[in-house]
């Protein structure tokens, strides 16, 4: 009998669909973002002080932020750079696949309708030896686990 232990959180892919898949556009250091809060509505009953009664109204999905080392002919910045320079954008799906060791996708999370609202690149520093790193941060409506 197999013991199933917990997935490692470092075999990860991200498939942008839509965008020509090279293999370095797959490739991140990081992903955060995978999370859902709801909101709530809070409503004071007449006659009651001890407490408001709290009423969820909406889900609420904070920005998809992805790490990756610098990387300079890549189509997912070409997309970015049309959004922010030239101020048209085009919405896309994306997955976030977990990977077990034989590469195969344990969890898959459909993120939907993303759009890059962030782009940055880590300091210059002659002082160190170290990679540069590009933060895409990008909004998102909703996902969902498959």
């Amino acid at each position: 009998m197999a013991t199933a232990y917990p997935p490692v959180s470092f075999h990860f892919k991200v498939e942008f669909n839509g965008l020509s898949s090279q293999e370095k556009d797959v490739q991140f250091q990081s992903v955060s973002g995978l999370s859902v809060d709801i909101e709530t509505e809070e409503f004071a009953e007449g006659g009651e002080n001890r407490f408001r009664h709290k009423f969820p109204v909406r889900s609420k999905f904070p920005n998809l932020v992805l790490k990756r080392g610098m990387v300079t002919d890549s189509e997912l910045i070409k997309w970015c750079r049309n959004a922010i320079e030239s101020f048209q954008f085009e919405p896309l799906d994306l997955t976030v696949k977990l990977l077990n060791e034989k590469h195969e996708p344990l969890v898959t999370w459909n993120v939907v309708h993303v759009y890059p609202v962030k782009w940055s690149v880590d300091d210059f520093n002659a002082e160190e030896s170290k990679i540069t790193i590009e933060t895409i941060e990008l909004a998102y409506n909703y996902f969902t686990l498959v």
